[in-house]
């Protein structure tokens, strides 16, 4: 990750707004990708920048997977963020007819970095070995699960927030009452040399009780179920194998209920829930749940500990 200004900060991390016409990339024309500040992944193509003339840099596509949406807390903008780090970008409009699109992402510039075609091919090169990949697990509570894959060596970040629900119901108090179709999620980078999609799927499993629908512990609702948002066909076939596997070894005595199912979208949860064990070690929540089941795991997967 990028150490960030404080202003860089005020607009990635707080979601706020440089002001128009103010950005270095408002007028920029280059050939090349547009990359996000925080975490350096790509974003946007040249091609899919356009004067929108709205004081703040328009693309009207964006590189598949690369951008992640939700609603405004008030409803009204549908905001638009990096899907690897969740850094705020800015807010997406349709119905404008700008382009033949019809899609306008207004991106503050101070939230991307600009490389050349050749600095891209370049950095392509760097990057062959240490490559990263996504995944998306619902294990109960987030702030338990990313406590737990954030000690993983080989994982680059954990996110909490939401995944299986709209965009308008992505929002804490909303998910807690059980009823937007949401689960508790983290979403995880990771880099497969150094830790493979099946460890993960491991110490998924290991890490909460994938044999209660709904429920983990005291925690009880739809957004505590026990759910792999598999990210491509590859994932899909490894959860279900391992589902399998575990199954026939009669690794638990009740029947597993882990939900594996495609995933589509993830709402980073609200800036509090980040590193929240982390920063929170001796809330009563975290010190009687939290704690025990992260010092459980860190026993048991010592040798995969950074």
């Amino acid at each position: 990750m990028r150490t960030l200004t404080d202003f860089e900060k005020y607009v990635i991390e707080e979601k706020g707004t440089e002001r128009p016409f103010s950005g270095e990339y408002y007028r920029h024309d280059a050939p090349g990708v547009y990359c996000c500040k925080k975490c350096d992944a790509p974003l946007y193509l040249s091609e899919h920048k356009f004067p929108a003339h709205c004081g703040w840099p328009a693309f009207d596509d964006e590189i598949p997977g690369a951008v992640t949406r939700h609603m405004d807390a008030d409803g009204r903008r549908t905001e638009i963020v990096c899907s690897g780090c969740g850094g705020h970008l800015g807010h997406v409009f349709e119905g404008e007819y700008l382009t033949e699109k019809n899609l306008r992402h207004c991106v503050n510039s101070v939230s991307m970095v600009f490389k050349s075609r050749e600095e891209s091919e370049k950095g392509d090169d760097a990057m062959n070995n240490t490559n990263s990949a996504f995944t998306t697990f619902g294990a109960g509570c987030f702030w338990c699960v990313e406590a737990i894959f954030s000690a993983l060596n080989g994982v680059i970040s954990v996110k909490p927030g939401y995944a299986g629900g709209n965009a308008a119901d992505a929002d804490y108090k909303k998910v807690c009452g059980g009823g937007t179709g949401h689960a508790e999620v983290v979403h995880i980078e990771y880099q497969p040399e150094l830790v493979s999609f099946e460890t993960l799927l491991e110490v998924f499993f290991q890490s909460h009780d994938p044999t209660t629908l709904n429920r983990q512990g005291n925690d009880v609702g739809t957004q505590y179920r026990s759910v792999v948002f598999a990210h491509n066909e590859a994932q899909a076939e490894a959860a279900a194998k391992a589902i399998k596997a575990l199954t026939d070894a009669g690794a638990f005595s009740d029947p597993i209920v882990t939900e594996v199912v495609a995933f589509d979208e993830f709402y980073p949860a609200e800036d509090y829930h980040h590193d929240y064990f982390a920063r929170n070690g001796e809330q009563r929540y975290c010190a009687l749940v939290v704690k025990p089941k992260v010092e459980k795991f860190k026993k048991a997967f010592a040798s995969l500990l950074k």
